[in-house]
């Protein structure tokens, strides 16, 4: 987890978040455990069918989108020296605004230009670091310019986690069911780290000289950190312990 990195203790949320924390775990391993039986991975998934694996290329090619929530990630690798150590790769996260929650908006920055698809103006959410073994063990977030994206504030793409989701079978149903539940397991490590992001923004432009801070390239990870499923699964666990032995005491 990202505690070292000041994430809020779980012990803040409420028992049906942990709850979806929790069930969210849950679906996660299943996925996991599924894929071990055959010697795949969430990796191998998403690179089915390949011949080979090619830096920069999007796999799978045309990225996966689901119609009905309007959800889209892909897969992909840099260069191995710019590569986190250990990372084989990440996936990127997005929701297009017809999946957004009524009344989100684009930040009205001066070069906003609306696309002539409203549903194109999409928001990036959060990266998720995979490392050699198929594993996730690091998120983080990234500046506009790394994926094109259209810029919302933290705040609005706090709103937006928990409408992502990919909810059909291709290219892989444990893959899809795997990744939408990764953003719900980790969702207040993803809060923080969107929060981060702005703070981030916000320093570049104290610290720096930029014509334009969203498509400085000195400016590629706004924020980021480590992650470990079991982890994440014991902490929403005791908290959620706690916080029933909490209120058995108040009414007890």
């Amino acid at each position: 987890m990202l505690a070292s990195a000041g994430i809020p203790a779980l012990e803040d949320e409420s028992i049906e978040r942990l709850d979806q924390i929790l069930e969210a775990g849950a679906e996660a391993l299943n996925c996991q455990r599924v894929l071990n039986k055959t010697g795949d991975s969430i990796v191998s998934e998403v690179l089915r069918e390949q011949d080979r694996f090619v830096e920069w290329q999007h796999y799978p090619v045309g990225d996966v989108y689901d119609p009905e929530y309007h959800s889209q990630y892909y897969y992909h690798a840099h260069p191995k020296d710019e590569r986190v150590d250990g990372e084989h790769g990440h996936f990127h996260t997005f929701l297009r605004p017809f999946g957004m929650p009524s009344g989100i908006k684009p930040l009205a920055l001066p070069d906003l230009t609306p696309p002539a698809n409203e549903n194109d103006a999409l928001s990036h959410l959060i990266g998720v670091s995979m490392d050699r073994y198929g594993m996730p063990f690091r998120l983080f977030s990234t500046n506009r310019w790394v994926t094109g994206e259209t810029w919302y504030g933290a705040a609005d793409v706090v709103q937006m986690l928990d409408h992502f989701a990919i909810d059909h079978a291709r290219p892989s149903w444990p893959l899809n069911r795997w990744l939408t539940a990764i953003l719900r397991l980790f969702r207040p490590q993803i809060v923080t780290l969107l929060h981060r992001r702005d703070e981030a923004i916000d320093r570049f432009v104290q610290d720096h000289r930029t014509d334009n801070v969203f498509e400085d390239r000195r400016l590629e990870i706004a924020s980021g950190g480590t992650i470990d499923i079991p982890q994440q699964i014991d902490a929403a666990e005791r908290a959620r312990r706690m916080k029933k032995r909490r209120a058995q005491s108040r009414t007890g």
